[in-house]
């Protein structure tokens, strides 16, 4: 069953965040995974929750997910994005099978 990391960020430094955008694609790749949203434009259509910027990736299951997330690519990957955002938050969530 697939699953997807949802990413909520602010970035505060844009080319310090570039190290970050440069070196996570190939990880999420490594690991089956893809981006289906990356920033772009977005619009509340209901409640209060204004992100400024929203990531969607899609793993095919919830196991390859968080084995990239916990992989040394990742790590670095990470540590490339210290000091680049004012708020980053990532929740990995299981998709439906699709037979409800």
């Amino acid at each position: 069953m697939a699953a997807y990391i949802l990413v909520e960020s602010q970035v505060s430094d844009p080319e310090l965040f570039k190290g970050y955008m440069a070196a996570a694609p190939e990880v999420v790749k490594a690991f089956g995974g893809e981006y289906l949203v990356r920033g772009g434009r977005h619009e509340v259509l209901e409640g209060d929750w204004n992100p400024p910027r929203l990531t969607v990736l899609r793993y095919p299951t919830f196991a390859a997910a968080k084995a990239m997330y916990d992989s040394p690519g990742y790590t670095a990957a990470r540590k490339l994005r210290h000091g680049a955002t004012a708020m980053f938050n990532m929740v990995l969530v299981e998709g439906v099978d699709g037979t409800a």
